[in-house]
């Protein structure tokens, strides 16, 4: 591919051809016996050649498949693994957190089947995000039609460690004699029951304009929101690389817990050991240097990579437990264990501010794929791929539900994904669709993510979820720092940030001890609380709405002017060149 005709292979969107069955059959065996259907003339050397100083670099670039281009077979399993690879860790890591010490801490062979049936489900319904399918008689779709592929949301976990520390306090979740909980999978039922109903909450959401959902929920809102789901999800993270979130954290003298993650576990050591620090370490330095030095598919898996490398020097030290994964089946898929689903009121409302980060979240990042999709990213075509977006989280995570799995939400890594590899063909997510359902149909690989030691885990899910708090803080950046807008933001942003810091602050606040209506409301009163970007969310919509928009951005007090610069003498854009720029910044 010499010319720029080549470069660009199918790069403006188009109505997709019709053709007779004879000819389709005939391109299909053309597809899988000829030299141009199996490997085609792509240069594979750009995907593997890693970014090292003393190489020269290659002043081409590879060339762009637009949305409906096809590929050579080999092409299209390499991007779909590498769309694949760089979504893994984030599917696997809400649910591992869910079920984990954290929360419903289920058995080793329902833990397993939770994170196989995540993989499988994630492939699954990224197909219907990437389908894009019309709804007959009405102006509305279901899907994006882009490589949109979902994953678990992260804003689940915050939530369900909340929910479970109350079911775990007051019984619904069972404990042993000495206090120590037990595996809740009747409280893991009541999870994925009440997501599975608040996702109708999401679908009729849906149906509303794009720039309604962007005047309730502005980047004021949002910003700060997402940057505590990620505050609060580094905090669990940080606890898992030095050993573990579990009983073992308050070093007890006495017990079971006397080590982590217990005194019966391989190479068990105290919380905070400098051998879990290290192991925790020696993941996080690997994402960074693949980062570095990495070739464009090892860059977009440097999460899994960083997985990996942890694994091996923690197999290879004693601490891995190869028991749970020489016990696991060899084949898994949905429905093959079920948890008995019901809802649990106290969790409605937090759940609802999740699926509102889900709706902010997807029409960023629908936004962003069509950019470098080479899509356009205003007029009807794409108003109608957020709404069906939005729609399709909604539809998704009612599937998911039903499939015995948490919520789904659309994930932002894959854009990074299409912009190195200049792949936006919606074949490269197609594949990458089948190696998800096929890495959770082997149910030893699920397995295996769930025995990686939590220093392990640990430290690669620090990074990813300061990726999340970032994304927050990003979205935040757009905003223009006017007093009001500071106002809204410090209002919104320091109660939730002070949920997280003290996470039993509303523990006492409420003296009624008894069940039924009351008890359910004030435990949901306590628990959007207790959850700080809950909290933030919710204050974040009042505020803005409550306080008035300012007509030059400052409002100046008595006898004073600050038309040249704000209260702290910072110079403000006086013409709208320069408050583009700002807003750019």
């Amino acid at each position: 591919m010499s010319d720029r005709s080549q470069l660009d292979v199918g790069e403006k969107e188009a109505a997709p051809e019709v053709m007779p069955t004879q000819g389709r059959a005939k391109r299909l065996v053309s597809y899988f016996t000829t030299r141009d259907g199996l490997i085609g003339d792509y240069d594979y050397a750009f995907l593997f050649k890693p970014n090292l100083p003393f190489m020269r670099k290659d002043p081409r670039t590879a060339p762009f498949f637009g949305l409906d281009a096809r590929m050579p077979l080999l092409l299209g399993l390499l991007l779909g693994l590498q769309h694949a690879l760089a979504m893994l860790a984030g599917i696997v890591t809400p649910p591992i957190n869910i079920i984990g010490s954290n929360g419903a801490k289920l058995a080793p062979a329902d833990a397993q089947y939770v994170v196989s049936t995540a993989l499988i489900v994630s492939g699954l319904l990224s197909a219907i995000q990437i389908t894009r399918i019309h709804i007959w008689r009405t102006p509305y779709y279901v899907g994006t039609g882009l490589i949109s592929v979902v994953g678990t949301s992260f804003g689940m976990v915050p939530v369900a460690t909340a929910m479970f520390n109350q079911m775990y306090a007051n019984g619904m979740c069972p404990s042993s004699d000495s206090g120590a909980p037990l595996p809740c999978p009747r409280g893991y039922g009541a999870l994925v029951g009440t997501s599975l109903v608040c996702s109708l909450f999401e679908m009729l959401i849906s149906f509303l304009p794009p720039k309604v959902l962007q005047k309730i929920f502005p980047p004021v809102v949002t910003g700060p929101t997402v940057t505590l789901i990620g505050m609060a999800l580094v905090a669990s993270a940080f606890e898992g690389w030095a050993g573990g979130s579990g009983p073992c954290m308050a070093r007890p003298t006495s017990g079971l817990y006397q080590l982590c993650p217990n005194n019966a576990s391989p190479h068990a050591l105290p919380w905070g050991s400098a051998e879990f620090i290290g192991l925790g370490f020696a993941s996080f330095i690997t994402i960074i240097f693949c980062e570095r030095f990495g070739s464009p598919i090892i860059k977009s898996s440097s999460v899994v990579v960083g997985l990996l490398v942890g694994s091996i020097i923690a197999s290879a030290t004693g601490y891995f437990n190869h028991a749970t994964i020489d016990a696991a089946p060899v084949a898994s898929f949905i429905w093959v264990r079920t948890f008995p689903l019901s809802v649990y009121g106290p969790v409605v409302l937090p759940i609802i501010s999740v699926y509102l980060v889900n709706i902010m979240e997807a029409i960023g990042d629908v936004t962003a794929t069509c950019d470098v999709s080479r899509i356009e990213v205003e007029g009807k075509t794409f108003d109608t791929r957020i709404q069906g977006g939005i729609l399709a989280d909604g539809v998704n995570s009612l599937f998911s539900g039903l499939a015995t799995i948490t919520p789904m939400a659309v994930f932002a890594q894959n854009n990074g994904v299409i912009a190195l590899t200049r792949c936006a063909s919606r074949h490269a997510g197609y594949f990458a669709c089948f190696w998800l359902v096929l890495m959770g149909i082997f149910a030893k690989f699920g397995a295996a993510l769930v025995a990686i030691p939590s220093p392990v885990l640990g430290g690669v899910t620090t990074f990813l979820f300061g990726s999340v708090a970032v994304s927050g803080i990003r979205i935040i950046s757009t905003i223009r720092f006017t007093a009001r807008n500071r106002f809204v933001l410090t209002a919104a942003m320091a109660p939730g940030i002070g949920a997280i810091i003290v996470p039993k602050w509303f523990d006492y606040f409420f003296t009624y001890t008894g069940a039924g209506a009351k008890g359910g409301l004030l435990d949901a009163v306590t628990i959007v609380m207790e959850t700080g970007f809950t909290l933030t969310a919710f204050l974040g919509i009042i505020f803005n709405q409550l306080i008035p928009e300012e007509a030059d951005g400052v409002l100046p007090a008595a006898g004073q002017d600050f038309r040249n610069g704000d209260e702290h003498g910072l110079s403000l854009p006086t013409s709208e060149p320069e408050r583009a720029s700002a807003r750019a910044v």
